[in-house]
């Protein structure tokens, strides 16, 4: 177990390759009720790439560093889903408001793990720092392609933030 101080990269990995799963998820979801009918799922599809190209990397230092991936995958794969289904069917600026939501939490993840992380694992650093680069982009495009006039806004950024606190909890540890 790569464990140096308080530092546990494992349950870095383990809840990493979690998020990026479920980001999967929530634009899988999307791109199944708004398809190709409206000019954001060209978009969608774009952030839906990188977060594959995330997933990709933390299933495989999974396998490397030998970590147990959160028993809670079955879970995230429907609820991610459901997710970015609910929101697209609300609209596309709800389903941007869902990416700006979950993006600022995992932009402010991703420098919580930075910060912990320090020069203990320049691997593991490196691809944290790369994929929050990506993340805050993608919630940067969801600002800007109109999240905030979703209905409900505030409330509906509120609740995801929070699920995605309590995602972020949960799947370091089970």
């Amino acid at each position: 177990m790569t464990r140096l101080g308080s530092v546990d990269s494992r349950s870095m990995i383990r809840v990493d390759q979690a998020g990026e799963f479920g980001a999967t998820r929530i634009y899988a979801g999307q791109l199944a009720v708004l398809g190709d009918r409206h000019p954001i799922a060209r978009e969608i599809a774009g952030m839906a790439a990188a977060e594959e190209r995330h997933r990709k990397h933390f299933d495989q230092l999974i396998v490397e560093r030998g970590v147990r991936p959160t028993l809670l995958t079955p879970f995230w794969d429907v609820a991610g889903f459901a997710l970015g289904a609910v929101t697209a069917a609300i609209g596309p600026e709800a389903a941007m408001a869902c990416t700006a939501a979950v993006e600022t939490e995992i932009d402010k993840h991703y420098g919580e793990q930075l910060r912990e992380l320090g020069d203990s694992d320049p691997e593991l650093s490196a691809a944290i720092a790369d994929f929050q680069a990506e993340e805050a982009e993608h919630r940067d495009h969801a600002l800007a392609a109109g999240a905030e006039r979703a209905p409900g806004y505030p409330l509906m950024s509120a609740v995801i933030r929070l699920g995605c606190r309590a995602a972020i909890a949960v799947s370091k540890r089970i």
